[in-house]
């Protein structure tokens, strides 16, 4: 395949100024808005790529993950991320009989709901069960041995079961490059099939709760109709995750598990999803985002390196390390994707993975990229307009 012709918006190559990373301190903080090149202080101009419109088909060939907004991050955002508070873990309260499920419906619409979410104590507990998952695999290695109970290995059977089916719908012989048609039948497939595999883990007074879980579920893997995944819908699988919190399903002695078992299995779904289908990254920040289409394996695997004996933030610039340990640790396997799936320079196409290799320790990553989801994720309107709300994650 040839290579995507370089669409150069100023004569320097490098014009993300690194010290823009919201994960370093403040004083480091550049005050400016203007769009500078940071090694001559030239005006640069961001001009988004050509729209594909519906009327026009899109060439034969795009370049894979084509950004859809290549704007650098806002000052504005940078600041809230180095101002916020680090987010602490919290337990999660379980729900007790009456059972008042409901079918979750969608409640954001404007940058007054968010906050309206992130004040109440459904949003800051959903952050707080992150947090708590991401401290369960703390210092941890993927094979470390973990509590495994039935219910987990019931979610990473079929997890298995819907990598399966995608051996099972090869993708269809079609012109354009991306969102294979065949992912819809592969989302149909899912959607017939959502309550049945719940029921296969769900205690029997608690099967009533798949008209509530069902939706946060069959979201979790993308959009049928747009062929695209976002960090929108690996939140909507943590939703799910955290449901079954709310209902006792998953205890607190799951969550190594849940990171280490159930969450790498996900990733291993998505990433073929994403490979044999060709979907589109959904809302992606093209160059100035973090990954393309993942955030919580960068916030996990960095609680997992935290305290390790040789491994540093800079050691994803070394190709042995990647190669030698990618299989223990997911953030270097998210490194090594990337690394696959881009071509060119690593500091020209991931900029803000680039600079946050350049911050001391993991521990500081880790809270930097959980203070990142919150601004990033939790609190845009485009990717939390489409979040549920019933009666487990409740709209207050």
């Amino acid at each position: 395949m040839e290579e995507p012709p370089h669409h150069h918006h100023h004569h320097h190559d490098h014009d993300y100024d690194h010290q823009h990373s919201p994960l370093k301190s403040p004083s480091s903080t550049s005050t400016t808005t203007a769009a500078t090149c940071c090694n001559c202080g030239a005006p640069t101009s961001y001009k988004p790529p050509p729209a594909w419109s519906d009327t026009s088909p899109p060439p034969i060939y795009r370049p894979i993950r084509a950004p859809a907004i290549n704007l650098p991050p806002s000052s504005h955002t940078q600041q809230a991320i180095i101002l916020a508070p680090v987010p602490h873990s919290q337990k999660v309260p379980l729900v007790s009989p009456p059972y008042h499920f409901q079918t979750p419906a969608k409640k954001i619409q404007s940058p007054e709901d968010i906050n309206h979410f992130q004040n109440s104590d459904s949003g800051k507990n959903f952050l707080g069960f992150v947090v708590a998952l991401s401290e369960s695999i703390r210092s941890h290695k993927l094979s470390d041995p973990c509590h495994q109970s039935e219910t987990i290995n019931s979610i990473v059977s079929i997890l298995e079961t819907l990598i399966q089916w995608i051996d099972e719908i090869p993708p269809a012989q079609q012109s354009s490059r991306y969102g294979n048609l065949s992912y819809r039948t592969w989302h149909s497939r899912l959607t017939e099939t959502s309550d049945s595999l719940m029921l296969q883990f769900l205690p029997a007074d608690l099967q009533s709760a798949t008209i509530e879980i069902v939706p946060y579920f069959a979201d979790s893997f993308g959009n049928s109709s747009r062929i695209d995944y976002g960090t929108g819908h690996e939140t909507n699988f943590a939703a799910w995750l955290y449901c079954l919190a709310r209902l006792g399903v998953i205890k607190e002695e799951d969550y190594h598990a849940v990171v280490a078992r159930v969450f790498t299995k996900y990733l291993e779904l998505m990433r073929k999803l994403q490979l044999v289908y060709f979907m589109e990254p959904a809302g992606s920040h093209g160059v100035w985002g973090l990954d393309d289409y993942h955030f919580l394996p960068f916030v996990f695997g960095s609680s997992q390196l935290i305290d390790h004996r040789y491994m540093k933030p800079k050691s994803i610039h070394n190709d042995d390390i990647l190669e030698n340990f990618s299989k223990e640790y997911m953030y270097l396997a998210c490194i090594a994707f990337v690394k696959k799936v881009k071509k060119g320079l690593f500091a020209e196409h991931s900029p803000l993975l680039d600079d946050i290799s350049g911050v001391p320790t993991w521990n500081k990553v880790n809270s930097g990229l959980l203070k990142m989801y919150k601004v990033e994720v939790l609190e845009k309107v485009p990717i939390m307009q489409h979040f549920l709300f019933g009666w487990l994650i409740k709209w207050e």
